[in-house]
């Protein structure tokens, strides 16, 4: 009968974390670039009570005994499932609508990545602008460089096309590109990415090194739209429905450790 208390507790616990994922995809429900989150899981180890079974005449049976030992987290994804484009009345703000990612630089020099494309020109170290996100972090270009303009330049005049190219407006007030892009890159696995604060990623081995869509004509390129924020993927009633599958089967989780308890308790009575 121990063996179904502990299996009950290995489902109350995971259920636990499964109802933590959710709180968390809710509680993000309204972050720029947001993914959704999974819990997954696994069986444990099974417990070989018979290893042959024989029927009421000796002959044998093909299938064995064997119970489970209950079940564990086997991992948390994250669905990378385009958001949808939300309008904002700031030109600072993109959207990336396809695969890619944008790169920004730590203060360590770490580079990371992230779906939030809420951006603000900052006074650059030269006594220009740079471009960086609301962490004050650098925008890094498709060389891998912070986007840094001259002094010269007039922030509210610039301008971002589709493919991620800084203009400026010429003497017939038509935006031309001044020689910076911003990089977009794509991963092979972003499901390896692993998860940093303020809506970021870093590398791993499992997610793959980072590829800059400009050097690469296989990638489907993505298309940077200005004037948009890429609004979380979460869906309110999805999560709402896993939120109630969650709590019932906890509950019914306690109820099987409520169950075994009572029939501990009868096992017990027996002997008076």
């Amino acid at each position: 009968m121990m063996r179904a208390l502990w299996t009950a507790a290995s489902g109350m616990v995971s259920q636990q974390t499964n109802v933590d994922v959710i709180a968390n995809n809710l509680s993000n429900v309204n972050t720029i670039g947001y993914k959704k989150e999974s819990a997954q899981f696994k069986s444990l180890l099974y417990q070989t009570i018979q290893s042959k079974t024989t029927s009421a005449n000796g002959e044998t049976k093909p299938v064995g005994a064997q119970v489970g030992l209950g079940v564990r987290n086997a991992s948390i994804t994250t669905s990378y499932k385009q958001g949808s484009m939300t309008a904002s009345e700031l030109d600072t703000d993109f959207g990336i609508d396809g695969a890619g990612f944008f790169t920004v630089m730590s203060e360590n020099g770490e580079l990371l990545y992230t779906r939030n494309g809420s951006f603000n020109w900052s006074l650059g170290n030269n006594g220009g602008v740079m471009l960086c996100n609301s962490e004050g972090l650098p925008v890094l270009d498709t060389m891998g460089q912070p986007i840094e303009l001259d002094p010269e330049y007039d922030t509210s005049k610039i301008s971002i096309d589709a493919d991620g190219n800084v203009c400026y407006p010429d003497e017939t007030n038509n935006p031309q590109p001044i020689g910076y892009q911003i990089g977009l890159v794509q991963f092979s696995n972003p499901a390896g990415l692993e998860k940093a604060s303020n809506s970021t990623f870093k590398q791993t081995a499992a997610s793959g090194e980072p590829v800059f869509e400009v050097d690469n004509e296989n990638l489907k390129k993505s298309i940077i739209k200005q004037g948009y924020l890429e609004a979380s993927n979460v869906q309110v009633v999805d999560e709402m429905v896993n939120l109630i599958v969650a709590q019932r089967a906890y509950e019914m989780n306690s109820k099987a450790i409520t169950t075994a308890d009572d029939m501990l308790g009868q096992a017990n009575q027996l002997k008076r």
